[in-house]
């Protein structure tokens, strides 16, 4: 099978950084890109990291967003999941009409942490580049999950528009 053609940033969320993945044009190799401190909005619209995001994306031309969702080995949900989820329904409205996609990315963290050790990157300098390394083995997993199955992986992100609040509005 084959991966639909285009740029993809992969995002993996914590609750200090967010990791940052971008493919390849042909949608085939997942590379670290940055490490994004988590801002949230302060007033400014373009001072939080989702922004940081949504510009990266429209830079690079992207056909989608993969966003990791840390499920427990039962595969349940917690706080964690739930913060993924919020994350990518802002993204989501944010960069409409390009798609955001929700994958399971169970064990992720783990393993970088594992690849970065084995590759000789120490303790202290895993910190800065963790999160990068868990968001290309998420976008990696869903590009090769893609080309194996012939279908987008995981769960797609509907946006929801907000409704102007009415003042006055009929009752």
């Amino acid at each position: 099978m084959s991966v639909r053609p285009g740029v993809r940033v992969g995002v993996d969320v914590g609750t200090v950084r967010v990791g940052v993945a971008i493919s390849d044009p042909a949608g085939i190799l997942a590379t670290p890109h940055e490490t994004l401190a988590r801002r949230w909005p302060d007033g400014h619209p373009d001072t939080d990291d989702v922004s940081e995001v949504v510009a990266l994306c429209t830079e690079r031309g992207a056909v989608e967003v993969v966003v990791g969702l840390p499920r427990t080995l039962a595969g349940a949900e917690g706080a964690a999941a739930q913060a993924a989820r919020t994350y990518a329904a802002e993204l989501a409205r944010r960069i409409a009409p390009v798609g955001v996609r929700l994958v399971d990315e169970r064990l992720t963290s783990v393993d970088a942490h594992r690849a970065l050790r084995e590759s000789g990157v120490s303790g202290r300098r895993q910190r800065a580049v963790v999160d990068q390394a868990a968001a290309v083995l998420i976008l990696q997993a869903a590009l090769d999950e893609e080309r194996s199955a012939g279908r987008p992986p995981g769960e797609p992100v509907i946006h929801k528009r907000r409704r102007p609040k009415m003042k006055d509005g009929p009752r």
